[in-house]
């Protein structure tokens, strides 16, 4: 059992890093599919203040196939082994299958993100016997089909209600409430305007008290409201998590580690300033 990190602390705002070790990611697929490669670039979005390394073997793009769980633990524990040695930073594994949580765990990854909040079978368990946070992320639908004409009554209340019964699950089943963080999941079915949406009322998943993550780093919600490419995306994406640290999310996951950890440390001076002069 890893007990190297209990919780994450996101007193200020946190930088989560991607590193994709896949062939086949919407932003980096390829880039970072061989062990060296992969390290080499988490040890570069450390230095650049990275507060946590998140690993994914699976690709969760709108479209993507699955993998098997051997393919994906072949993919993430030779990366997870040499950079627990490497750095000191948590390492997440992005991951839905309970088995590879374990490995993962086992080989020195210090947290679980999983895009299904924990709903396979074996997953709550795999990460309630362990002393580890996990993030538990909202998706309508699954990877292959979620883009496809997504529809909420009402987006914000919706997901929200989905996140506190998820959160309940962990706890009755022993995850401690300080363990837990939750993920919105933009871009995970819901249009342009769920999008929009959420971060237009990102205070009411923050007033759950769980710390919220959000990622937006390139995705296809800039490309459809401003007309840019996958690599033209950085502005808009900093503007995204700009609006939503200001309204209350603490971790920010990114493709694109040295210009959010400026903006987030902004941010922070802003929010910590003191009214005496």
């Amino acid at each position: 059992m890893n007990k190297k990190y209990t919780t994450i602390d996101t007193s200020q705002p946190v930088v989560m890093g991607i590193l994709n070790v896949t062939p086949d990611s919407f932003s980096d697929g390829g880039k970072f599919d061989a062990v060296n490669k992969a390290v080499d670039h988490a040890c570069q979005m450390n230095a650049e203040g990275a507060g946590i390394i998140d690993i994914g073997g699976e690709s969760t793009r709108p479209g993507a196939e699955p993998v098997s769980v051997q393919q994906e633990i072949d993919r993430v524990i030779p990366v997870i082994e040499s950079l627990s040695k490497e750095l000191n930073t948590p390492i997440s594994i992005d991951t839905s299958k309970p088995e590879v949580m374990r490995e993962a765990i086992k080989a020195g990854a210090s947290m679980v993100n999983d895009v299904y909040a924990l709903r396979a079978e074996g997953a709550i368990e795999a990460v309630a016997e362990t002393a580890v946070p996990v993030c538990l992320m909202h998706m309508q639908g699954e990877p292959r089909t979620m883009q496809k004409e997504p529809h909420y009554k009402n987006v914000i209340t919706e997901i929200k209600a989905f996140l506190l019964k998820r959160t309940e699950a962990c706890i009755q089943a022993g995850i401690a409430r300080d363990r837990i963080m939750i993920d919105p999941g933009f871009g995970f079915g819901k249009t342009l305007q769920h999008n929009l949406l959420l971060l237009k009322h990102m205070e009411a998943l923050v007033d759950t008290g769980f710390p919220v993550l959000v990622g937006v780093s390139r995705k296809s919600m800039f490309g459809q409201l401003l007309g840019l490419g996958v690599d033209e995306r950085l502005h808009a994406g900093l503007a995204a998590a700009t609006v939503a640290v200001m309204k209350g999310a603490r971790i920010i996951r990114t493709h694109d580690i040295k210009p959010t950890v400026e903006a987030l440390k902004l941010c922070y001076s802003i929010q910590s300033v003191t009214d005496d002069i």
